[in-house]
């Protein structure tokens, strides 16, 4: 087993970035490097670059997500970008979606030790959550998976006119040309690439925004969701 290197001392961006909160993403970094890297959570060979490439990285993602909304980080793996989202962010109630137990076990446990009490943890797949969780407003993705795909998870879980905000990489605009199909099966009306964290993380963070209309998920997800939210026999016979 490759040992861990030393997390390195946060950056002065970091102290601006999150503020009152940095004690807390200092916590943070360090359980990651710590747990995170025993559990197989992220590679001992992120550590030197855990403040950079990963919290500051997922940190300027709040520079697009409104005030006061509703936000479900679909495979959340780590608390990526979820929870710097959350430390930056007190005013979001946010939801870590993740299926695997030993995850979500560590997301809980990050969740409880810092104090974020606007944070649920859930585990389970986003493919399985339709009518099991509320609609939100906006849903994150950090290397989840390829945009179509990702969007088919992701989209029917937002609210109408909701939107998803996915951290890519320098494939942003290849990866959307190739989903345009797909995406508007799922009732996505815009899309767009945008790069934030701007005198902060270089290279600067890049999302691609996907905004849906009415109908998040297209015609397909609309009966499910009508099913879903539909009383069960024995509730309708009280």
């Amino acid at each position: 087993m490759t040992e861990a290197a030393e997390l390195p001392q946060a950056p002065e961006a970091a102290r601006t970035v999150f503020g009152e909160f940095f004690p807390e993403a200092v916590r943070y970094a360090e359980l990651l490097a710590d747990a995170g890297v025993k559990r197989g959570l992220i590679g001992p060979r992120e550590v030197p670059r855990l403040w950079e490439r990963h919290l500051l990285n997922c940190a300027v993602l709040s520079e697009v997500v409104p005030e006061g909304v509703t936000v479900c980080d679909v495979g959340s793996g780590a608390g990526l970008p979820g929870i710097p989202l959350a430390l930056v962010r007190p005013d979001l109630k946010i939801t870590l979606l993740e299926p695997l137990l030993r995850r979500t076990t560590f997301l809980q446990e990050v969740v409880e030790l810092l104090g974020l009490d606007h944070v649920t943890v859930v585990r389970g797949r986003a493919e399985e959550m339709l009518g099991k969780l509320p609609q939100v407003h906006v849903v994150t993705a950090r290397a989840v998976a390829p945009l179509d795909r990702l969007a088919g998870w992701g989209v029917p879980l937002l609210r109408p006119y909701g939107e998803m905000l996915a951290l890519k990489g320098d494939t942003a605009e290849e990866e959307l040309r190739g989903a345009r199909a797909a995406l508007s099966k799922l009732g996505v009306v815009d899309t767009s690439v945008i790069q934030v964290g701007e005198g902060i993380v270089d290279p600067l963070s890049t999302v691609v925004r996907v905004e849906v209309g009415e109908s998040p998920g297209g015609i397909r997800f609309a009966t499910k969701r009508a099913k879903a939210n539909r009383p069960s026999r024995s509730r309708r016979r009280r």
